[in-house]
Formats: C-alpha cells, structure tokens, sequence
C-alpha cells in the first residue's frame, strides 16, 4: 500500500487540488502538474505523502478488526454470509476505520494546498497543533459527513459490479485467474469512485476551507456546512464540478491496484519461501515432501524433527 501511494502520489495530488478548486488546476491534468513544479519544485508533487503512508498502519488494523467482527456478526447459524452482507461488513468496517483516522486525511488536504515554499505547517504535528488550537478539536473532523454518506454509493457501486462479474466473464467466480481478479478490482474501483465522487470532492473542499489559511484555503466556492457546499459547487462550478478530478483519480486506479498487488504477492512468495512450503520466491513451485495444509509452527516442529532424527549422534567414547 505505502509503495502504490508513493508511486501515484503526483495522481492523488492533482486529484485533490481539482476538487479543492486551487489555481493550479485551472489549466488541465498536465498544465497543473507543470505549474505546480515551477512554482514550487518537483518535490511537491509527494506533498502529504507520508501523511497518507503512516495513516495506512492503524486504518488498515482497525479496518481488518472491525471486519472480522462484522462478519461474525452478520453470519447465520449455519455460517454462511451473504454477498450483500460481506460487503455491507467490509464498508461499516472501512467507515469505522475512516472515523478514527479522520484527522490524518485533514491535515494531508492541508499539506497538499499550501505552498510548500512558505508554509503555513511545518509538519504532520505541527498541522495538528495549529488546527487544534486555532480552529478546535472538531476542525480535525471537518468534511467527515460526506465521507461516510459517500461509502453507500460506493459499496452499491462495488457491489453491483460483483454480482454481474459471472455474467461478464462468463464463467463462475472460483475459475478467474489473478489477471482477472486484478481487472474486476480496477472495474468495481472506478465504478464506486465515480459514484461517490461528489462527496468526496464535498469532503475535499470541506476540509481545506479555514479563515485561518491564506487565501480562505485555497478552495474555489465559500459555503457553511456540507449541504451549502453542495448547493455552491454546483452554481458556481455547474454539476460537473463536483466531478472535477475524476480523470487523475480513475488514471491512478490501474498503477495503484497493479503495483499492490504484485508487491502483495510478491511479499507472499518470500513468507512461503522462508517458511519453507516452496522451493523459491521467484515462484509458486511446491517444495517437494512438504505437507501444503501444515501451518507455518508445525512445519518449523517437522524440521527440527526430522532434522534431530537426521543428525549423527555422539558415540558414548567421544562424549
């Protein structure tokens, strides 16, 4: 995850400054990207990158607990779940994880639209302590409403895709093959983001706008609650304004989900291979002799087992 941000970073940045309404988007994806490095250099382009890294840790930790949770929760007697329910338990778990971590994608807006040549934060603390103490504790949370409303429209989105993946391909779920899995990822992503992009464009704007920044912020419309921006951003931008960004977003999808998953698998190999269940990380080859439905400790017991039974012992004149 952290080395599929990184790599995309200059797509989300981008992304973030067309929904803010910054100026530097006024002349397109390219013409945003050029000014943005003249103006301040091509280190700003990984402005609130590391923000996002260290927010992967806890929200990916309390995502995958509150899943678990979830799941037992919404499994019936016999211990089946729905489709539906699964994916209801995957979104209440990524809305949960979104809460907690709510303040690190603030201050990663708030590091992304100032000037990275005179900066108003001077770091990830140094921006939580500004907000905290010049706008209050809530500040952290501003723009949280349309985060959590913009999960329905993306796990209908994501769900909707799902069911149909059989019609689609033709075949049944359990015979596609990691290219296809990789395909319907990218698919069910762009069809979600693009449903529920306008509350996060909302979210975006929401969280940049303070009295206390330069230029109110740098976003585009001036509004007082959620349902005011909304109302803004489409008279003064139109309908499609509250899709501006759409284009950087779905092109980051492709490099973001490909560059996860090969990392994911290739990580997975080397765990295999250390753990002795194949011959190589390089490949899924099987070590041969070796019993695949082992866990990971009884293997370990097996080759220090065998290894004892294998090693010459001392005769009684030596010792």
């Amino acid at each position: 995850g952290a080395l599929s941000l990184s790599l995309t970073a200059p797509l989300e940045l981008v992304t973030v400054l067309a929904q803010v309404g910054t100026w530097h988007c006024r002349r397109g994806l390219r013409g945003a990207g050029h000014s943005l490095c003249r103006a301040e250099g091509l280190r700003a382009l990984w402005k609130g990158n590391l923000t996002a890294c260290l927010r992967l840790f806890p929200y990916s930790a309390l995502q995958l607990a509150a899943s678990r949770r979830l799941v037992i929760l919404f499994t019936d007697e016999l211990g089946h779940i729905s489709h539906w329910r699964a994916i209801m338990a995957g979104s209440l778990a990524g809305m949960v994880a979104t809460i907690v971590t709510y303040p690190t994608d603030v201050i990663k807006t708030r590091l992304i639209v100032q000037n990275r040549l005179e900066p108003f934060y001077e770091g990830i603390l140094h921006a939580f302590y500004k907000i905290y103490h010049q706008e209050g504790f809530l500040a952290l949370y501003r723009g949280v409403s349309p985060a959590i409303l913009g999960a329905v429209p993306f796990s209908a989105g994501s769900f909707f895709v799902y069911i149909n993946l059989d019609k689609i391909w033709r075949e049944p779920i359990v015979h596609f093959t990691p290219l296809q899995n990789f395909i319907n990822g990218c698919v069910a992503a762009g069809v979600a983001q693009t449903l529920s992009f306008p509350f996060e464009t909302v979210k975006r704007k929401m969280q940049a706008q303070s009295p206390w920044l330069p230029h109110y912020g740098a976003a585009d419309v001036h509004f007082t609650g959620m349902a005011d921006c909304f109302r803004q951003t489409v008279k003064n931008k139109g309908v499609l304004g509250l899709w501006s960004g759409l284009t950087p977003s779905l092109l980051k999808i492709v490099p973001y989900f490909g560059v996860m998953f090969s990392t994911f698998e290739f990580c997975k190999r080397v765990c295999l291979y250390r753990n002795g269940y194949i011959e190589s990380p390089l490949n899924y080859k099987l070590t041969p002799g070796v019993d695949q439905s082992l866990q990971p400790q009884e293997l370990r017991e097996l080759k220090l087992l065998r290894r004892e039974n294998f090693e010459p012992r001392k005769s009684a004149l030596e010792n």
